[in-house]
């Protein structure tokens, strides 16, 4: 059996060049960036020639057609509050752009808090402001990924059925999917640990969202266990998950393809990632 495309998000300390040589170096066959400061509104503009040289030592590395991008953390597409909700509609159609100047297909995006104003009102807010900056993006730049959330406080997206009301409401068919994080599908509730309550739970996603639209996977084990809404991540096998459910994943021939992204606890020195993505090859190869 072939090994599914394995990688970690990378620091871009240095520039974006330098997280395809983080990735390199732990041979990873797909990868994860920022595409700016995940912490600060404002984007430095990119340098003469850093958008080219990305672009291609991406696709020296093979890594171009398996990279994803994550949104800065400060957007909330679902806020209630107006100058909050139009600066995070702005920052999404830049980040974008971004993408599309690096040749990154995918922006993996956390829909968001609705803070009080309901799940309905959040929901309408997040494809309002989505659909907004995939038509300033233009027709053929980066897509949208709603990312699957833990379901801490007011967030959006712990149930499979919101997030099929965010994709069927964005409807661009070719531009808006989902990234399935196993730490936070498993705090939000969703069984899948066993043959049995993995083909009930993939069954689920199928008939809220479509599996066609799942496009990536954040593989992270978790310090919570079944529907603890906690987000936190662990590395792989030392949590909640277990090493089960992960093989289940990686030999699941319908995702082979799809870029599967470690984000777990690290050092500078990436032996963490090493460790987590030489247990999933091997669970993989089993």
């Amino acid at each position: 059996m072939s090994i599914p495309c394995l990688g970690a998000h990378m620091s871009i300390s240095g520039g974006m060049t330098r997280a395809i040589e983080r990735a390199v170096s732990v041979e990873a066959t797909a990868l994860q960036v920022f595409v700016k400061s995940s912490n600060q509104w404002a984007a430095r503009p990119f340098g003469a020639g850093e958008a080219e040289d990305y672009r291609r030592a991406s696709r020296d590395a093979r890594l171009d057609r398996h990279t994803l991008a994550h949104a800065s953390y400060l957007i909330n597409l679902a806020s209630p509050d107006d100058a909050l909700w139009k600066k995070s509609g702005r920052a999404l159609a830049e980040e974008l752009a971004r993408c599309t100047a690096l040749d990154i297909p995918w922006l993996v995006v956390h829909p968001g808090a609705h803070v009080g104003s309901g799940v309905d009102a959040g929901i309408d807010r997040v494809v309002t402001a989505s659909k907004a900056a995939l038509d300033e993006a233009g027709a053929t730049g980066a897509g949208i990924l709603f990312e699957t959330t833990a379901g801490q406080g007011s967030t959006l997206g712990a149930r499979f059925e919101d997030l099929g009301r965010l994709v069927a409401g964005v409807a661009r068919k070719s531009r808006v999917g989902i990234c399935f994080d196993t730490c936070h599908v498993l705090a939000a509730g969703y069984e899948f640990r066993n043959p049995e309550s993995y083909a009930a739970t993939m069954k689920a996603l199928d008939e809220a969202v479509g599996l066609d639209r799942l496009k990536a996977f954040h593989l992270n084990d978790s310090k919570g266990d079944l529907g603890s809404r906690l987000d936190r991540h662990e590395h792989i096998g030392k949590g909640k998950v277990g090493l089960t459910a992960f093989g289940m994943i990686l030999k699941d021939t319908r995702f082979s393809d799809l870029p599967m992204i470690l984000e777990t606890p690290k050092d500078e020195d990436l032996a963490e990632d090493r460790m987590n993505l030489g247990v999933l090859r091997s669970l993989a190869a089993a």
